[in-house]
């Protein structure tokens, strides 16, 4: 799936949002442009293929191992001795032989249809599961078990069978913790299946109350599937993740002008919808359930549609949603954004991906991070230089503008952001502060250096008065100490020596 870029927005056909087998359903860039039901059959078969191959192999291992065998066998003997050494050699080729085919047939059955009833067959046999599998409930997982069992209420007949499976299956994917995310994801993704079917023939084709008990079904498994399968460590999710905030702190930069996004922030109800939409990407993360992680998409979607319906006074378009979706996540910068499309994309019900409104918000979300995974000089319509400076912090949009470096970049519709004016001012007001502070700290050392120079070019004048002109301290008459004495009555005699002598 392919994103054009022209010189006035970002435009996507819509075309291109749909499966590439052309089924009329929406397509994910994760599955190479495929639906969920596209991808899921390709994937099968590539699986069933590869269990081919591996058999196929298997066999051929065995053979030439037999061949080998029967080449070193010695003839036969009227009384043939045996060998210790050969039939121990025999044994342990014997066994290796069995153990690969052993391994080979329990990957074939594990993706054969027929394995996916194996679950409900061992469950109504009575076997129960390990103690040793069970989780520690948390407040949301206990909460979960009882909505789906007050749910479930409503449905006498079919309820206690939904219930059986979906326990059993939980148990089933706790013992399957070796297992790749794509495996995981095929297992949740069949028992979906499976169930949806026999609900359908339950409610005799009633999709809409199949959905409704899906669901049910679907936030009560992955509840308390959550923490084993969101990011798994049998993948790089943590890695792009990681790789992605990086990339969306490194455009910080990127203006609505830029991005041609028809959107006014000075508009205070805009700016409201701009700030919803924002919170709602980020609350994503927080949510255990894809629905419930795709209504977050779905409501900032929303927002961002009611933000340009106000600023253009008309009916957003498609080409107007997606540069403004994008400089959403530019400024929200979601936690574990990878994480979160990639545990919708595995583990939500595939109905809710491939068409409606959630399918087409969380298309979208697909290919605004792909654009900026891919954002380049060219789609922000700026020359490679100034991109790299601007990557690199070594400079501003907003001095360049000044400067003329934008003056051909087409100018986007509307005022500018009266956030990113005030953070520009803020940044002039510290570059010229800080030269400020540098000038009053040259004075004050200068100031210092002066005050230094002049105690001791005193204390050296002092000195040379002293020395040429000796200071002599001479007691005054005694008579006239007696007079002022006897006339002022003030200092009684025993303290007149101590007096003179300070």
């Amino acid at each position: 799936m392919s994103l054009r870029t022209e010189r006035r927005g970002i435009h996507v056909d819509q075309s291109e949002l749909l499966c590439n087998k052309g089924c009329g359903y929406y397509g994910n860039l994760a599955w190479q442009g495929l639906c969920s039901k596209c991808w899921r059959e390709e994937y099968q078969k590539a699986r069933q293929k590869q269990i081919q191959e591996d058999w196929a192999f298997a066999e051929k291992l065995q053979r030439e191992e037999e061949a080998a065998y029967a080449s070193i066998q010695p003839q036969p003997q009227p009384q043939p001795q045996p060998q210790p050494s050969l039939t121990t050699f025999s044994k342990f080729e014997e066994k290796k032989t069995n153990e690969k085919t052993r391994k080979v047939t329990t990957v074939k059955k594990f993706f054969s249809p027929s394995s996916r009833t194996a679950p409900k067959k061992e469950n109504q046999e009575g076997k129960t599961p390990s103690p040793s599998i069970s989780r520690q409930s948390s407040i949301e997982t206990d909460r979960a078990t009882r909505d789906f069992v007050d749910f479930l209420k409503s449905l006498p007949k079919p309820g206690r069978e939904v219930h059986k499976q979906s326990r059993a299956f939980i148990e089933i994917m706790a013992s399957k913790k070796d297992l790749g995310a794509d495996e995981l994801s095929e297992c949740v993704q069949d028992f979906y299946q499976n169930l949806s079917d026999r609900l359908m023939t339950h409610f005799k084709g009633s999709s809409e109350s199949v959905e409704r008990v899906m669901d049910q079904v679907e936030k009560y498994i992955m509840t308390r599937l959550y923490k084993s399968v969101f990011c798994p460590e049998t993948t790089d999710d943590e890695k792009k993740d990681l790789a992605t905030q990086n990339r969306i702190r490194a455009l910080h930069w990127v203006t609505i002008q830029m991005l041609c996004v028809p959107v006014d922030e000075e508009n205070p109800e805009v700016s409201d919808n701009v700030v919803k939409a924002i919170t709602d990407v980020i609350e994503m993360d927080s949510k255990r359930v894809p629905r419930d992680k795709l209504a977050c998409i779905t409501r900032c979607s929303k927002h961002i549609f009611s933000a340009i319906k106000i600023t253009k006074d008309e009916p957003a378009s498609a080409d107007d949603f997606l540069p403004t979706l994008i400089y959403i996540v530019l400024k929200a910068n979601p936690p574990r954004l990878q994480s979160n499309i990639q545990y919708i994309t595995r583990f939500c019900n595939p109905s809710r991906l491939m068409t409606g409104e959630d399918g087409y918000y969380f298309t979208n979300l697909c290919c605004a991070v792909a654009f900026i995974e891919k954002l380049d000089a060219q789609s922000l319509n700026l020359s490679p230089e100034d991109f790299e400076r601007y990557m690199s912090g070594q400079g501003s949009p907003r001095r360049s503008e000044s400067e003329g470096g934008l003056s051909q970049a087409a100018p986007a519709p509307g005022p500018s952001s009266p956030a990113l004016a005030q953070v520009y001012q803020n940044l002039e007001l510290l570059s010229s502060l800080g030269s400020r502070q540098e000038r009053v700290m040259e004075g004050a050392r200068s100031l210092q250096s002066d005050l230094i120079s002049w105690q001791e070019s005193v204390e050296r004048e002092v000195q040379e008065i002293l020395q040429k002109y000796p200071l002599e301290i001479r007691p005054p008459a005694p008579s006239a100490i007696d007079s002022d004495n006897i006339e002022n009555d003030r200092l009684p005699p025993p303290l007149l020596p101590q007096v003179f002598a300070g």
